[in-house]
């Protein structure tokens, strides 16, 4: 999790944001444990009533579960209510922005998907060079 905060929200959302994000990315699965309220807030250095309001709202979402005397659990279909959420917020707030910035800009969709397609490519070269431990040399001048 990233260390730093912003002041466009409250920390306890923010950590609650930053788990949900780790649940989506996979970085969490189901029926894995959170960290620790005291290992958290020790970590980021913040309140752990601070942690704990933020957990609290996975539970209320009912993306987490509280074992008790064993700690906070991801719930089973966690990622899958994650996601239709997630898309439901990105299709009502974000994308009227993003389909409008398109047409403002007269994208056609053959541009969007060469660009999508060519971030992809550059991203599987980046992630091959690192496996095999090479580097793309830039042609001397």
């Amino acid at each position: 999790m990233d260390r730093e905060w912003n002041d466009s929200q409250p920390i306890y959302r923010q950590l609650r944001d930053r788990v949900v994000a780790m649940i989506l990315d996979g970085v969490l699965k189901e029926g894995d444990p959170l960290p620790s309220v005291r290992n958290v807030a020790a970590e980021y250095r913040v309140n752990p009533l601070t942690v704990l309001k933020g957990y609290q709202e996975l539970v209320d979402e009912g993306l987490v579960e509280s074992k008790r005397g064993l700690g906070m659990f991801i719930n089973a279909g966690a990622r899958t209510l994650l996601l239709q959420g997630e898309r439901q917020k990105f299709l009502a707030e974000e994308w009227p922005r993003v389909s409008a910035t398109i047409q403002r800009l007269g994208l056609t969709p053959e541009e969007l998907l060469d660009a999508a397609n060519g971030q992809k490519s550059k991203s599987a070269e980046k992630n091959a060079a690192e496996t095999t431990g090479e580097t793309k040399k830039e042609p001397e001048k």
